[in-house]
């Protein structure tokens, strides 16, 4: 069976890191591997996908044997650069019931309440720091376009007997978020923020305790297929008789299932420390916020002042080949700014101390897929979070655990699992050309929306083939 080879990571530089990262001093605290390691299962990628993974399998078979190897350190990756936003799954139900049915779809969104139920225990417990802050998900609307983005997923969730969302005015935004930008929205109550890193972290500690052995600086450079298999690495191998391919974007580089994802950019900027004009405009909880543009605008306060403001959907990688230009983009950085100060004028005096940028694993359908690799049963993937990931890889831990230990139940039998039913992508270079000029076309379609023009009817066109286009 030929060797499946890994694409190599380009580590941002320590004055590119996320500002989640900086804060805390993020770093690698295990040693890389060195010779050679015998493991059950290894596990390729220390983000939350991975590190909840190791933990769902030795909560359900504690003397497993589980490697996890990090090519950088744990939660460098989209774990500790997102926006830290917690929201159940149930703002995507309607796209969950596409792939799923509306049954399941209804039982993934009740596991995503648990599992923000299950981030509260690990705070309340001093098992996990994470800085959670349950103050509300606000789903808001700057412009007539954006009205009613949320208006089939809370009917959705209604119809399936869940009372998650509330409905906003324009004086209940203003008076949670210091801004008038947005006028009206839902907010889903039992969500709000997180700081990414320190639940990163967080998880690795935990997962060390529990007898999961952790090697950072251990980028797989490739995999042997076998009955065992072998996981080479520039100082070590690892001998395993399964393995679990965590990794974000960097799963593009395995041809099957670049078929089925893309990998995109997202930017983010961190403001100076303002809590005098913050608390001024009344701006002082931790929720979290969206509007309802293509590129989803997402921010938070922190509770030391800072503004935390990020865009999905930017830059396209050729090929999901992607390199350090992923890492930082200043283009991103002015788009980013100007969207800050739209929101609130009042901190245009207020300087950007850290911006940030990285690639995000993105599929057609917004919900992620699990399985195991074509004609390597023993080679399991998860992939397609789509940016929207704290509370729902809770869940892709537990389906990957259950698949690596072959178990049939609930999760290993979800509607999740599969990869041949999901949709595939038009070739390179065909499909890149139509990214640049998708993505060309929702940057249009936001700047003439968000000053309520119509946009024009090429734009309107060319939003129509992008991946999951929706109707708002």
């Amino acid at each position: 069976m030929a060797t499946i080879t890994l694409r190599q990571p380009s580590a941002a530089q320590p004055s590119d890191r996320a500002f989640w990262l900086q804060d805390i001093g993020a770093d690698a605290v295990t040693p890389p591997v060195a010779g050679s390691v015998r493991a059950d299962i290894a596990i390729v990628g220390g983000g939350y996908t991975g590190l909840w993974t190791a933990l769902r399998i030795k909560e359900a078979a504690p003397d497993t044997r589980v490697v996890l190897l990090e090519a950088d350190f744990c939660g460098s990756g989209a774990s500790g650069r997102n926006g830290g936003q917690v929201h159940s799954w149930f703002a995507e139900i309607d796209r969950l019931s596409a792939v799923v049915g509306e049954e399941e779809a209804r039982s993934l969104c009740l596991a995503s309440v648990d599992a923000i139920a299950e981030l509260e225990e690990l705070q309340r417990s001093g098992l996990v720091d994470m800085d959670l802050r349950l103050d509300g998900w606000l789903w808001t609307a700057s412009s007539i376009a954006q009205e009613g983005a949320w208006a089939r997923a809370v009917a959705m969730t209604e119809a399936a007997g869940a009372e998650r969302f509330e409905l906003l005015s324009a004086e209940d935004i203003e008076r949670r978020t210091g801004s008038s930008a947005s006028y009206i929205g839902v907010v889903e109550k039992n969500a709000g923020t997180v700081q990414p890193a320190k639940l990163a972290c967080g998880l690795r500690d935990l997962a060390i305790s529990r007898g999961v052995t952790v090697h950072e600086h251990s980028p797989v450079q490739e995999i042997v297929p076998g009955a065992t298999l072998s996981l080479r690495t520039p100082n070590g191998v690892v001998e395993a008789d399964k393995v679990v391919l965590a990794a974000n974007a960097w799963l593009s580089a395995l041809p099957e299932l670049r078929r089925h994802m893309y990998v995109v950019d997202s930017r983010v900027v961190a403001t100076g420390k303002a809590p005098a004009i913050l608390d001024r405009i009344g701006w002082r909880d931790g929720a979290s916020i969206c509007d309802s543009q293509d590129q989803v605008l997402y921010y938070q306060r922190t509770d030391e002042g800072r503004v935390v403001l990020g865009r999905g959907t930017g830059g396209v990688a050729f090929r999901g080949d992607f390199g350090p230009s992923f890492n930082r983009n200043p283009e991103g950085v002015r788009d980013n700014v100007r969207e800050l100060h739209r929101l609130y004028p009042k901190l245009r005096g207020v300087p950007i101390e850290f911006d940030w940028a990285g690639p995000i694993d993105c599929v057609p359908e917004h919900v992620p897929v699990f399985d195991h690799l074509k004609g390597q049963p023993n080679i399991f993937f998860g992939m397609g979070y789509n940016g929207t990931g704290i509370a729902q890889a809770p869940i892709g831990g537990r389906i990957l655990a259950s698949l690596a230990l072959g178990r049939k139940d609930r999760w290993s039998q979800c509607g999740l699992v599969g990869l041949a039913g999901r949709a595939s992508l038009p070739p390179e270079p065909f499909r890149y050309i139509g990214a640049k000029l998708v993505g060309a076309a929702i940057e249009r379609k936001n700047e003439a929306e968000i000053r309520n023009r119509v946009p024009d009817p090429v734009t309107r066109l060319l939003i129509k083939l992008m991946p999951g286009a929706s109707e708002h």
